[in-house]
C-alpha cells in the first residue's frame, strides 16, 4: 500500500511540470492596459491617438489575425508582423472627436492566434465641443445674407390647409440689407421681418403655403429669387417644396367603404436583361373596385422611366384602365430600380408605388 502512495506521489510531481509546460505552449499576448480614458480632447483640435503595448509572453511567434473598431470614427492600426516570444508589438487606436460632442465608449475587438484568441480593449473620453460660429449656425449664403436652411420645406400639406414655415436670417455684410422676393409662385405669401436687417442683425423669412391655389398633386417644387437692395441677381435662390395630398381623416368609416379603390393586377415589372440604349415598355392593368368613380391625380415617375397617364382620368366602378411605363436604359450598367407614383382619391393607398426593374449589361469590350 505505502508502495502505491509513493507511486501516486512521484506521479504527481511529474505532471504538474508537464501541466504547467502545455499551457504555456504557443503565443500570448499580454497588454499593458486594455482601457484608455482620453479625459477632455477638443472638437477641433483633429484626430485623439494612443497605442496600446503588448507583449507576446509565449514560446512561439504572434500573430494579429484582425483589429476591428466598434465604429468607424475609431481608426485601429496594428503591428502586422508576427511578433516573436518576448517581443512587443502595438495596436494604433484613432478616435475623430468632429461633430461629435460629449461622452463617447468605444471598443476595439482584437483577433490573434494568441491563446486568447479574442481580447476586447476600450477608449473613452468627453468631446469638448467647439465654439459655435454664425457660419456654423447659419451655413448657407444666398447672397448677402446667411440662412440657416436654404430650403423652405412645408412636407405634407393638405388641399384644404394653409401652412406657414420660418426661416432664420442674418446680415453678415457690412451694409444695411433691404430684402425682397420674385419668381415667387401664386400659392406662396414670402414675408421678410424686419425688411430691412443692418449689419450683424438677425431676422425671420415666413412663408405662407396656400394648397388650395396649387393645380397638382403628390411633391411640387419651386425656386424662388431673393433680392437685396432692389438688385435682382436670380443665383439667389431659394428653394420651396411641399407634397400636396388629399385630406382622408375625416372620412367616416361608411365613406371610406363606398369611395373609389384602386387595384393593379402587378405593382412590379422586372424586365430581365437590355442593353444600353435601348427601351422597354409594359402595361400596369388596375381596376376601380370601388363603390365611387375613381380620380387618377397624377402619375409621376422616377429619373429614367417613363410613365403615361391613362387618357381617361376617371375610371368608373368596375372598370379598367392601364398605365404605360417605357424605361430607357441610356449609358446606365448595371442593376435598375426605378418607381411610378400613382396618385388618386382612393383613401386606403391615395399614393400607389410601382416599379420597374432589371439589369442593363455592359458593353463588350474590344
Amino acid at each position: 500500500m505505502r508502495k502505491i502512495k509513493a507511486t501516486l506521489t512521484i506521479l504527481a510531481f511529474i505532471a504538474i511540470p508537464y501541466s504547467m509546460y502545455a499551457q504555456q505552449t504557443g503565443s500570448t499576448i499580454a497588454f499593458e492596459e486594455k482601457i484608455h480614458d482620453f479625459g477632455n480632447i477638443k472638437e477641433e483640435a483633429g484626430l485623439a491617438t494612443y497605442d496600446f503595448k503588448f507583449k507576446n509572453t509565449g514560446n512561439q511567434p504572434l500573430i494579429l489575425n484582425k483589429v476591428t473598431a466598434s465604429c468607424g470614427c475609431t481608426s485601429p492600426t496594428w503591428t502586422k508582423e508576427p511578433v516573436p516570444p518576448g517581443g512587443s508589438g502595438s495596436i494604433k487606436v484613432a478616435y475623430n472627436p468632429k461633430n461629435r460632442p460629449n461622452k463617447f465608449n468605444k471598443s476595439i475587438t482584437v483577433y490573434s492566434n494568441a491563446s486568447q484568441k479574442v481580447v476586447a480593449l476600450r477608449i473613452t473620453g468627453n468631446v469638448i465641443p467647439k465654439p459655435r460660429t454664425i457660419e456654423d449656425d447659419f451655413p448657407f449664403l444666398i447672397g448677402n445674407i446667411r440662412f440657416k436652411t436654404n430650403h423652405m420645406a412645408f412636407v405634407k400639406v393638405t388641399k384644404d390647409q394653409k401652412k406657414t414655415v420660418s426661416i432664420q436670417v442674418i446680415n453678415t455684410s457690412d451694409q444695411d440689407q433691404t430684402i425682397s422676393f420674385s419668381q415667387v409662385p401664386a400659392q406662396l405669401k414670402l414675408e421678410a421681418r424686419p425688411v430691412t436687417l443692418k449689419p450683424k442683425e438677425k431676422g425671420i423669412i415666413t412663408g405662407i403655403y396656400d394648397a388650395s391655389l396649387v393645380n397638382d398633386w403628390g411633391f411640387v417644387i419651386s425656386r424662388v429669387s431673393v433680392n437685396y437692395n432692389g438688385k435682382v441677381d436670380r443665383n439667389n435662390r431659394l428653394t420651396i417644396s411641399a407634397t400636396i395630398s388629399e385630406d382622408f381623416s375625416n372620412m367616416s368609416p361608411e365613406q371610406i367603404e363606398n369611395a373609389a379603390k384602386i387595384e393593379f393586377t402587378e405593382n412590379v415589372f422586372n424586365f430581365g436583361k437590355i442593353k444600353q440604349k435601348s427601351s422597354v415598355e409594359h402595361s400596369f392593368t388596375f381596376k376601380n373596385t370601388g363603390k365611387s368613380d375613381l380620380l387618377i391625380r397624377k402619375v409621376r415617375s422616377s429619373c429614367g422611366c417613363t410613365a403615361v397617364t391613362p387618357s381617361e382620368t376617371t375610371i368608373k366602378p368596375g372598370d379598367s384602365s392601364q398605365i404605360k411605363a417605357i424605361f430607357n436604359s441610356g449609358t446606365r450598367v448595371g442593376r435598375q430600380n426605378k418607381s411610378i407614383t400613382v396618385i388618386t382619391n382612393d383613401p386606403r393607398s391615395p399614393n400607389m408605388v410601382l416599379r420597374v426593374t432589371g439589369e442593363v449589361e455592359a458593353p463588350e469590350s474590344n
